[in-house]
């Protein structure tokens, strides 16, 4: 059996009370008797339970995690760099890929609340009334990272996702373009889906350009969606010249159905996505993107998040807005004025 803390303390010659005040860090143990413990300790292999040491210290170094779908190249990419950044501040990560299933989220929030993680993050924002009520009851601060729910008193770590959407449109009328697609998201999100569409959609107006619903499609940000929006956008008599995905898996999804239709990527349709992830320089020609700050998104929303968790009286708690960042690849070209 493994050895228990009274057995630390019964080879160590002091009372339990001792091994526990050692084990908790606290100043007012004896030199001499913290040795004693702590070679105890080794001699017996003795491991402190994690969930007893949380409960003495009302800590667990445990942060929640909310992921939407892990596949994604973005989700993947920033969730490498929340779990670095935790690890380096001795916290671990609970991740639950819910999947977009409300009823994954509502059992992963109340496993959240019973293993007491000091801090949840949530990456994305279709919440229900439940889950709204649910998560303002837990006590746990918590924020959002890469999106910014319509409940506004909730703290958000992202990018002002309309100026960029905004920009990248602006960008391919810059190169000549004039009939431009759009690959959207769900428009039932406020970040990602709403307000791409309106930056896309706004850029045309301001510029003087007719907005062709023939052009526009919405998907679910995965490539198979890129492909399939892409195919029926290019069914259009006159197609556009350039088209605007507003992730990059589906800016790929597009390209392949490009290629897929004996056509070539930039020179009969320039392509463009939204993320910056990996995937930009995985493919060829590689991949034009408006950038987020993924890395430093990741970083920003745990370092956010523990000054929540130490409860700064000093600071108020707003949302981060980093900004956003146009890299022009291979996928883009200026317009020739041809057909």
């Amino acid at each position: 059996m493994a050895p228990k803390i009274k057995d630390v303390a019964k080879h160590a010659g002091v009372s339990v009370t001792t091994v526990s005040r050692v084990l908790n860090g606290e100043k007012y143990v004896k030199d001499d008797l913290k040795e004693r413990v702590k070679r105890a300790i080794d001699e017996l292999g003795y491991s402190p339970s994690h969930i007893a040491r949380s409960l003495v210290l009302k800590k667990t170094n445990l942060i929640g995690v909310i992921v939407p779908d892990i596949t994604s190249s973005f989700y993947s990419t920033i969730l490498s760099t929340i779990e670095r950044t935790a690890s380096r501040n001795d916290y671990n990560l609970m991740v639950c890929n819910i999947l977009e299933e409300t009823d994954k989220e509502l059992k992963y929030l109340q496993v959240f609340k019973q293993m007491r993680v000091d801090g949840i993050i949530i990456m994305h924002e279709k919440l229900n009334e439940e889950i709204r009520e649910l998560i303002q009851s837990l006590d746990i601060p918590f924020l959002f990272s890469s999106v910014k729910p319509a409940d506004q008193e909730f703290v958000s770590v992202i990018i002002d996702d309309y100026a960029a959407s905004y920009d990248v449109t602006r960008h391919l009328i810059s190169l000549g373009h004039t009939r431009i697609g759009f690959i959207g998201g769900d428009m039932r999100d406020v970040t990602s889906g709403q307000n791409r569409y309106l930056g896309y959609r706004d850029a045309l107006t301001d510029c003087g350009l007719a907005i062709v619903s023939d052009y526009i499609r919405f998907g679910d940000y995965k490539t198979q969606s890129g492909h399939a929006l892409m195919k029926e956008i290019l069914a259009n008599e006159t197609p556009p010249t350039a088209v605007f995905a507003v992730s990059d898996d589906m800016a790929v999804g597009a390209m392949n159905c490009i290629h897929d239709h004996g056509l070539k990527v930039p020179d009969d349709v320039s392509i463009i996505g939204f993320d910056g992830s990996q995937l930009t320089e995985q493919v060829r020609p590689r991949l034009s993107s408006m950038e987020q700050p993924i890395l430093e998104m990741g970083e920003v929303t745990v370092e956010t998040l523990l000054a929540m968790i130490k409860g700064d009286p000093n600071r108020t708690f707003t949302d981060v807005i980093l900004q956003h960042n146009l890299v022009d690849r291979d996928s883009c070209k200026a317009y020739n004025g041809q057909p």
